[in-house]
């Protein structure tokens, strides 16, 4: 009867060591993984700030008003043309490629 009690005890202290060190595992992993996320949480909340708040139609139009005043004008994007050089040569292309239907 002993040693039935003994064994049962036994096992159940190895399962347990077994089960915490797991647990221990994947909370080290967990911690490793909430580390790296971290950062990556901080650029993002930093990106979305400056991107809603300069991009922002009333910042867009404030910033016209404050920096250029009346000299923006609206052009047709098809009309842009990019400037390239190659070997000393300037290349004039359009800046958006044409498809064939158009």
């Amino acid at each position: 009867m002993k040693k039935i009690v003994f064994a049962t005890v036994f096992i159940l202290i190895l399962a347990t060591s077994l089960v915490k060190n797991s647990t221990k595992e994947l909370e080290d992993k967990i911690y490793t993984v909430n580390e790296n996320i971290r950062p990556l949480k901080l650029e993002l909340g930093n990106k979305l700030l400056e991107y809603n708040y300069l991009s922002s139609p009333d910042k867009l139009i404030q910033y016209q008003m404050q920096y250029f005043e009346k000299n923006l004008i609206k052009i047709d994007i098809k009309k842009i043309k990019k400037l390239s050089e190659k070997n000393s040569y300037v290349e004039i292309s359009d800046l958006i490629k044409k498809i064939n239907n158009e």
